[in-house]
């Protein structure tokens, strides 16, 4: 009852202090050059504070011109991409910096705001510049979260960030870090922070999924999923993902399948006692269902595109075939552990999908003798 009626006294006087004039003179301390990095750093604080959770706070903040200022300090508070934190008037900075971008994740978010997100998609340049040349986590953290807030649900900015070259940059640094994360565990978490934001691009705009197959993602992914130090709620963001990568893209469902895909989703069905990420991991098994039929009926009727042909080209190849054999027959034993649990419905999904795979792999090893 205490925390219902604490709660009640912070929204009041939330609403009782969201007026103008205190947005007006927030933007006046924020914008006046003789304002001390302190005093920059509080006045973002009280904007962040009185724009949380609060629709009429961020209907202020745009009106009253805040966002605008707190944008040209997003733009300009860095002095450059070396943020040698160890000098304290950089950290100072920093600290501003990273307030900003707080404060900014409010600004378009919970509950989102479709306006103060396509104002805030004119920093995706910056943003990318950024991530582009600094790849310290203090970076990337904030960013990743600014720009996946400001284009989730939004389809129009979503473009706006994909024009900008950003799905390019967010895929490189997602490479990048997956790469050092064989030798640093923190790198796989900070990779799992990008997949999230790579994950808010392409949600419900499956289209873009075809820019990350150029940096084979799905590869990407599925080795980070192997990451001993990450918990089930990572690898729930990174099967998630991987199902968005594979919707509608069959490129990316390719890659999906010569990378042994398939195993890891069984694998992650049976040892995870975690019903979202189960529901993710069949969400990927559907998506397989559809190529593995295609390559079931197209096998040996040269039906194939050039493209298409391009893409199954290791597929066909001896050391391939062995090892997708290796792989169907780890399956066979998973669905029917699966089966002995009574998870009928994956089962349903997985044996349909097995008889595919057991069939065009069939053909296969019978055309290298051909």
């Amino acid at each position: 009852m205490e925390s219902e009626n604490t709660k009640k006294i912070q929204v009041y006087c939330q609403q009782t202090l969201c007026t103008s004039e205190l947005f007006q003179d927030l933007s006046w301390f924020l914008s006046n050059d003789d304002s001390n990095t302190n005093l920059k750093r509080m006045s973002v604080y009280v904007l962040l504070v009185l724009v949380s959770n609060n629709r009429n706070g961020q209907t202020l903040v745009r009106e009253t011109g805040c966002i605008k200022v707190l944008s040209q300090l997003f733009r300009t508070v860095l002095p450059n991409y070396e943020l040698n934190l160890s000098d304290n008037n950089v950290f100072q900075s920093y600290l501003l910096w990273a307030s900003v971008c707080s404060t900014l994740c409010v600004c378009v978010n919970n509950p989102q705001n479709d306006e103060n997100q396509m104002l805030c998609c004119l920093l995706f340049p910056y943003a990318n510049e950024w991530l582009m040349n600094c790849m310290k986590p203090e970076i990337i953290r904030p960013l990743c979260s600014f720009i996946g807030l400001t284009l989730a649900n939004n389809t129009h900015v979503q473009n706006c960030f994909v024009s900008s070259g950003g799905l390019d940059v967010l895929s490189q640094v997602l490479v990048q870090l997956e790469s050092d994360s064989h030798n640093t565990s923190s790198s796989a978490k900070l990779a799992v922070v990008v997949t999230k934001t790579v994950d808010a691009c392409i949600t419900n705009n499956s289209t873009f999924s075809l820019i990350l197959s150029k940096y084979h993602i799905v590869s990407k992914l599925l080795a980070l999923l192997l990451h001993e130090s990450l918990d089930s709620g990572e690898k729930f963001s990174i099967i998630l993902a991987i199902g968005h990568c594979t919707e509608d893209c069959e490129e990316n469902q390719y890659e999906l399948l010569k990378s042994n895909g398939l195993p890891l989703m069984i694998q992650a069905l049976t040892e995870f006692k975690n019903e979202e990420l189960n529901k993710a991991a069949i969400y990927v098994l559907h998506n397989c269902k559809k190529i593995t039929e295609k390559l079931s009926l197209s096998q040996g009727e040269n039906s194939f595109s050039e493209n298409e042909a391009d893409q199954i080209k290791g597929i066909n190849e001896k050391e391939n075939v062995e090892e997708h054999w290796k792989s169907a027959k780890e399956i066979i034993c998973r669905m029917k552990q699966l089966e002995r649990e009574g998870k009928e419905v994956t089962c349903k999904i997985g044996l349909t999908m097995l008889l595919n795979i057991r069939l065009t792999l069939s053909k296969m090893e019978g055309s290298k003798y051909q």
